[in-house]
């Protein structure tokens, strides 16, 4: 794997319900370097946390199910070992921030005690050394170390997300998944989790998943950027090629959808509709329903992916090379 922490390829998941079978995530590729943060963006349903919750194999089955693709961590196919060989990886290799600080704590159960059962599982410590690495790790988030008796309930969601950080840096892994993190957040403490976690990730030389729907957020932490649609990426590159050299009518979509703070009076352009159902997916691309660009191809195939470069793709037939095949006089 060279310098890459994280290989996913060609991820499936479904999820088989009473109302039919969701397509969750439809045969997607991820590589991640050592010291790297992603940014896995898009919106609501684009299947960023089942992914996320794959790579720690903690999709719910029933109904959830891998089934196809493999996932290598830290050069170990996740898909080939043991559960108990799993649940010594979680924490150790790879640690997880939740979306809602508010679930992720247990309510009767005092927060320094939440800590510290992660560092007496995979570090072997005891009572007494793993308190002590709990209020360490308070510290280490902006907490003073004397509030490790306290109860969740008597903490600020800010103060609450802290403790999840420290849970999940408790026992210094690898890789750390931040499933939207500062969603239930005010602006301000927004700013000041997102700067604790680079100052973090720096300092215990993580990899990192940042999964948002803000891209502001994105700008001022990711160094790459993985665009999901309806359980596909449809572009993937650095920071740069997002932002600067947008690829993929989705992409586009998003840009335009942030306010211009140079020009107030400038009206925002939303992208219409409503994403495919993931019950029943379209034929071709997912999102030729709701794309200014869309062409009859884009509704017969699914689009493959084009490189701009070795890092930067997108899954769109308006880069297709042959004119022919981009305006769909094509033979099957």
């Amino acid at each position: 794997m060279n310098d890459y922490l994280l290989d996913i390829e060609n991820l499936q998941v479904q999820y088989v319900t009473d109302d039919g079978t969701v397509s969750a995530v439809n045969g997607i590729d991820i590589k991640l370097q050592k010291g790297k943060t992603l940014g896995l963006v898009g919106e609501t349903g684009a299947g960023k946390t089942t992914t996320a919750m794959s790579i720690l194999r903690l999709v719910p089955h029933p109904p959830g199910k891998i089934i196809g693709g493999t996932i290598r961590l830290d050069d170990t196919d996740i898909f080939n070992i043991s559960e108990k060989e799993m649940e010594r990886m979680r924490g150790n290799i790879v640690s997880m921030i939740f979306q809602d600080p508010m679930t992720a704590l247990n309510p009767v159960i005092t927060v320094g005690d939440q800590i510290a059962e992660a560092i007496m599982i995979h570090q072997k410590l005891n009572q007494e050394k793993a308190n002590k690495k709990a209020e360490e790790m308070l510290e280490l988030v902006g907490i003073p170390g004397n509030r490790r008796n306290d109860y969740p309930h008597q903490f600020s969601g800010g103060m609450k997300q802290r403790v999840i950080i420290a849970i999940a840096l408790s026992c210094s892994p690898k890789l750390l998944i931040a499933d939207e993190p500062t969603t239930a957040l005010d602006v301000t403490i927004q700013a000041q989790v997102l700067e604790l976690m680079k100052e973090l990730k720096t300092k215990y030389e993580m990899s990192m998943i940042l999964i948002t729907h803000d891209l502001g957020v994105v700008a001022e932490v990711c160094d790459d950027v993985a665009i999901m649609y309806a359980g596909r990426i449809v572009e993937k590159g650095s920071l740069q090629d997002i932002f600067l050299t947008t690829k993929h009518p989705y992409t586009e979509g998003l840009f335009n959808s942030i306010p211009n703070i140079d020009n107030r009076k400038a009206e925002l352009k939303p992208i219409k509709g409503l994403m495919s159902d993931p019950y029943n997916l379209p034929t071709g691309c997912s999102f030729a329903d709701r794309c200014d660009y869309v062409m009859p191809i884009c509704r017969e195939k699914s689009p493959q992916k084009i490189f701009f470069s070795e890092n930067h793709y997108t899954e769109c037939h308006l880069y297709a090379t042959d004119i022919d095949f981009k305006l769909g006089r094509h033979q099957e």
